[in-house]
């Protein structure tokens, strides 16, 4: 296949007229750019030059590739150019997933910042409320971090960014108002507002109540912690959330697990020298965890 640089070694015969001045243009030594011209013939099988007694003379054929080789250059040059913008952090594309909860107070920050002072960057985002989900998403390419819980083992990169503490969500005027905290043992005769299984906090509750040798009675099952906190304040029985899913003013009565629960909050990236992405991450690790008030 021609090269890039014998086809700019033919536009710069064709604008120049001579090989002495192409040459010149290009920084090139006479052979070198006759090199090129001699190796594009024998690609395209078929001479681009026409010799002189004094020179020489571009054919048809070399006019035609040539014209086609301008639009293959200035594709070449806009492609180098991006890739220097996105080299340096000020141009592309980053596709973030995210664990739905903590869209809101971890990555609404970062979001408007970049906003304002990485205007050329498109930023793709997508909730969901499976970490191992998530990493999927990044090993198979489908996304360039994730940002959430802990998921299990994997060889992608992680870092943990901090924790999150998860608490207990009840219908205001509930037994638990008299309590500062909740056991697991007291959630043991609550109907118990759960999570579908395929949200991660389905199985994660289930094994720390099984820790605390209790078995949940749940009554209905919800895929988000946004709406398990809004049901348990409506009445519908009790629940667990991470702090992230309660609103400024929680609906319900809020009491925090004794012992105190939390969940570690990581970032899986698939690429992490990628400069948008680690300029993320960084931005990512100046953000500040909710507390129970």
């Amino acid at each position: 296949m021609a090269t890039l640089r014998a086809l700019e070694c033919l536009v710069a015969l064709v604008d120049h007229g001579s090989v002495t001045r192409a040459a010149a243009a290009l920084g090139f030594s006479q052979p070198a750019l006759s090199h090129q011209i001699a190796s594009l013939e024998r690609e395209l099988g078929t001479p681009v030059v026409h010799k002189l007694g004094r020179g020489v003379r571009v054919t048809a054929a070399g006019q035609a590739v040539a014209e086609e080789a301008r639009v293959a250059l200035r594709a070449a040059d806009q492609a180098v150019r991006t890739g220097r913008r996105i080299g340096a952090g000020t141009s592309g594309r980053l596709r973030v997933a995210c664990a739905e909860t903590m869209t809101g107070w971890l990555l609404v920050p970062v979001l408007r910042r970049w906003r304002s002072s990485r205007r050329d960057v498109t930023i793709e985002l997508s909730e969901h409320t499976s970490a191992d989900h998530m990493v999927e998403l990044v090993a198979t390419g489908a996304a360039d971090l994730a940002v959430g819980p802990m998921p299990s083992p994997t060889d992608e990169y992680v870092e943990v960014l901090g924790a999150e503490e998860v608490v207990v969500v009840a219908p205001a005027g509930h037994r638990f108002t008299t309590k500062p905290a909740v056991s697991f043992a007291d959630l043991a005769s609550e109907p118990f507002v759960h999570y579908v299984p395929d949200n991660g906090l389905s199985g994660w509750i289930d094994q720390l109540a099984a820790q605390h040798r209790v078995v949940l009675d749940p009554v209905l099952r919800t895929r988000s912690p946004r709406t398990a906190a809004q049901l348990a304040a409506a009445g519908m029985g009790v629940t667990i959330v991470p702090v992230s899913a309660l609103s400024a003013r929680p609906p319900g009565l809020v009491r925090r697990l004794s012992p105190v629960v939390t969940r570690q909050v990581a970032v899986v990236v698939g690429a992490p020298s990628d400069t948008l992405v680690a300029a993320f991450v960084e931005d990512l690790r100046q953000r500040t965890f909710p507390q129970v008030r």
